[in-house]
């Protein structure tokens, strides 16, 4: 079984020596996120994750969710109920949601490292709180008065939850096809009849009631994505008044059998005739249903986040203890009847490779989740404007190269243990497994590099880019002369420079031809991320060299930096020469030759 045991230090080491937190908190009118609150946060969240959580990880891969078809009720794995009664009873639930609703009022980042610990505890026991945040949003920001005080408070305190219904059987991405109608009632309720399908946490035993935000349409709705509506479903009926009914005209289908999460019910939901209620605008569904989708994209980050660290966590304890062979360079360990296998370079490379990752990965996600606070709560009107616009540019990258790292990352961890890694009882294996789908839901690495380059690049103008192009020069000019990032600013500069060279040389192609958008965007995402990483592990050394860490960890920053810049930043080499040779040789061969 794999173990996991929060990284506090470097969690503190981001929030506070390098993004300033607790200024960035005061300044924004959150009195009670201090330092002394924050640590204790992170404390208290350690102490339920590694204890309560971590230990259900192999229990909920292996037993997994069971579905009754009879009732239609899913029930959990052994533990997963009673460790959701705990995390409710520890009021995390309500962490970062609004007083006014029963919720602590921390600040978004505040939660932030919480849900990177209970991702690397336990996926798929995280994903069954995960939608209830963005459910809490979508209301809090579109839904009625009514709804907001009648579904928002079992919802911030962790009685209710929430799911997110979008997908059906014969459309996923394209929102445009879906067929889920909703017939109004003489009361102001709507009827909902239809399919959902991959509806995460769409049933489980840990509460009673599950609030659904279901998209559907209207009989005279326009046809394509400008005819749908949002609307929110109970589990069990509830009346505008608060008084809890009969059970709604909503049951599980089944439930999918899946490659991991295999502890997360991914539910197929049939709708029949259920009784919902419209939240914002007819035919306005997209845009609040966005809502809840940007903070499912930067949480899904985090999730490949948590599960890199996990695995690096243990690959490098295994590294340290596995002997095998003697050094190239000559015995390290003569004691012993071989060296142990972290004294060989590609097993470095490996761990390495995750620890830059990893390391960089954490400020770039952590960033992303102060930037809604600012573009919330910031008292400069211009820097709420920026932020908004970075945040906006910076989701796709966060949701896509923290999951595709993750994925990497997990079977670097696999493959240092080499045949061990394979078989089940390290949990090694697990980890990789849950790590893929992490790519996929909440919007595949494609369509987040569509969304990043056709529309926050070419649609908005580079809006977003522009902001952080200004990062990394103002970061530069004020480091200029300083010998502990040196090595580092020029690199930086050049790789800012061509991004914004490359940026519009795609632009410039795809006015005569706008195939060579789809074609440069998995590309220009993936170099995003690597230029943005360098950013932040040139300021993480930056930051380390006036902090009161130790000696030691100061040095693993500066290596670790070094080794990310000589090794890992020349991956966008690649990725610029394929943005470069256009869209030609991926749309020359006809359809049916692929086969031939």
């Amino acid at each position: 079984m794999s173990q996991y045991k929060a990284p506090l230090r470097d969690m503190q080491f981001v929030l506070f020596d390098v993004l300033d937190a607790e200024a960035q908190f005061q300044r924004m009118g959150f009195d009670d996120a201090s330092r002394d609150v924050l640590e204790a946060v992170l404390e208290e969240g350690a102490r339920f994750t590694e204890t309560v959580l971590a230990p259900l990880n192999e229990i909920g891969d292996r037993v997994g969710c069971s579905h009754d078809k009879a009732t239609g009720t899913v029930t959990t794995p052994p533990g997963f109920k009673q460790a959701y009664a705990q995390y409710v009873d520890g009021g995390w639930a309500g962490l970062t949601s609004p007083p006014e609703f029963g919720g602590q009022g921390l600040p978004h980042a505040a939660g932030v490292p919480l849900k990177e610990m209970i991702d690397a505890a336990n996926l798929a026991w995280g994903n069954f709180p995960l939608l209830s945040h963005g459910a809490t949003e979508a209301l809090i920001q579109h839904g009625e008065d009514w709804q907001r005080e009648v579904f928002l408070k079992p919802l911030v305190e962790g009685r209710w939850t929430g799911t997110m219904c979008l997908t059906e059987p014969h459309c996923g991405t394209d929102l445009g096809l879906l067929k889920t109608r909703a017939v109004p009632n003489d009361d102001g309720s709507y009827d909902i009849t239809g399919t959902k399908i991959f509806i995460t946490a769409g049933d489980h035993d840990f509460t009673d009631n599950i609030i659904h935000l279901v998209l559907a349409r209207l009989p005279d709705a326009p046809a394509g994505s400008k005819g749908i509506s949002l609307f929110v479903v109970p589990k069990i009926r509830v009346a505008p008044d608060g008084t809890v009914g009969e059970a709604n005209g909503v049951r599980v289908g089944s439930i999918e059998h899946k490659m991991g999460i295999h502890g997360s019910a991914t539910c197929v939901l049939n709708f029949d005739g259920a009784q919902g209620y419209l939240v914002g605008q007819a035919n306005k569904g997209l845009m609040a249903m966005f809502t809840m989708m940007n903070t499912a994209r930067l949480a899904v980050g985090l999730q490949g986040l948590g599960l890199s660290d996990r695995a690096l966590q243990n690959a490098l304890a295994y590294s340290r203890e596995r002997l095998q062979m003697r050094a190239l360079s000559g015995a390290k360990f003569p004691d012993k009847a071989a060296d142990p296998i972290i004294v060989h370079p590609d097993v470095r490379r490996m761990l390495l490779t995750c620890k830059s990752l990893v390391e960089g990965g954490r400020l770039m996600g952590y960033h992303a989740a102060l930037l809604v606070d600012i573009a919330h709560h910031s008292p400069d009107a211009d820097e709420r404007k920026q932020a908004d616009a970075l945040v906006g540019f910076m989701t796709p990258i966060v949701k896509a190269c923290l999951t595709e790292w993750g994925v990497e990352c997990t079977y670097h961890a696999l493959q240092c243990y080499g045949g061990h890694g394979y078989i089940a009882e390290h949990g090694i294996e697990q980890l990789a497994r849950d790590a893929r789908i992490t790519t996929l839901y909440e919007g595949t690495t494609g369509i987040q590099a569509l969304d990043l380059l056709g529309r926050k690049v070419m649609q908005l103008q580079g809006a977003g880019l522009q902001v952080f192009l200004g990062m990394i020069e103002t970061f530069c000019q004020e480091h200029t002369g300083n010998a502990a990032v040196a090595e580092f600013i020029a690199p930086l500069r050049d790789k800012a420079g061509e991004w914004q060279r490359l940026t519009m040389q795609v632009g410039q192609r795809a006015v005569a031809n706008p195939d060579e958008v789809g074609a440069a965007a998995y590309d220009y995402l993936m170099y995003s991320g690597y230029v943005a990483l360098a950013y932040w592990w040139a300021r993480s050394v930056a930051a380390s060299e006036n902090s009161t860490q130790p000696e030691g960890f100061k040095a693993g920053k500066r290596e670790t930096a070094r080794f990310y810049f000589a090794r890992i930043l020349p991956r966008t080499l690649g990725h610029a020469a394929a943005m470069e040779s256009g869209a030609a040789s991926l749309m020359a061969l006809d359809a049916e030759r692929f086969d031939t």
